[in-house]
């Protein structure tokens, strides 16, 4: 059976005065939404390279919006499992139907 979906991302930049840029991700599914965050600091050591920061705010977001995927996924799962009666698993024998 084909399946097909489209998911939507947003990502949102913001860097404040102080060199810390911050990122928003939010991944709208039709029937839910989750957003992930992410920060990178700038070291006053370091030269300010925009893109830097954007990269590694966004990477966090992502693994932060990643990280709550895989949970909601393990917690439908665990939902099923305890839904579902529990039916042992029959080998099929080759050449017979099962």
């Amino acid at each position: 059976m084909s399946h097909t979906e489209q998911w939507s991302v947003r990502l949102h930049l913001f860097e404040d005065d102080d060199g810390t840029t911050k990122a928003h991700i939010t991944l709208d599914t039709g029937t839910t939404e989750l957003t992930g965050h992410g920060t990178a600091h700038c070291s006053p050591a370091d030269t300010n390279v925009p893109e830097i920061g954007d990269e590694l705010a966004a990477g966090r977001a992502m693994h932060d919006l990643a990280h709550q995927l895989l949970k909601a996924a393990e917690h439908d799962v665990q939902g099923m499992t305890t839904s579902r009666p529990n039916i042992p698993h029959i080998p099929q024998t080759a050449g017979r139907p099962a």
